[in-house]
């Protein structure tokens, strides 16, 4: 084998490594990002669902003892129905938004299509 040849075949071989660790750092840093984004909104979600179901919990009470004794029981249950609703209009946009989020590692397998692309003859 001659030296020339095998000067390519190292510089191709360090090309190649060189392509793959810059695909590996974008990856390994689109992989904490997700991560972060994940937790953070996982940890407002629980927190604003605890306040919420305290709030709501103690304005119910609050409504339900405030109204005089006959109509207590109808008031309750008209609370537990409008609780009812809320949770099935919570779930519904729930399920919207996890529906629309965007792919996760958008951007490596972009620039691994790209990679493909151009090394395609």
């Amino acid at each position: 084998m001659s030296t020339g040849l095998l000067h390519s075949a190292q510089n191709l071989l360090a090309g190649l490594l060189a392509l793959g660790r810059t695909r590996l750092e974008l990856f390994s840093t689109e992989l904490q990002e997700e991560i972060a984004r994940q937790a953070a909104a996982l940890l407002g979600a629980f927190v604003v669902l605890v306040l919420a179901a305290l709030g709501a919990a103690f304005g119910a009470l609050a409504l339900v003892i405030a109204v005089a004794e006959p109509y207590r029981l109808v008031t309750a249950m008209a609370i537990a129905a409008l609780f009812a609703v809320l949770a099935v209009a919570a779930a519904w946009t729930l399920r919207n938004h996890a529906r629309a989020k965007p792919r996760a590692f958008q951007s490596s397998i972009a620039q691994l299509e790209r990679d493909y692309d151009s090394l395609k003859p």
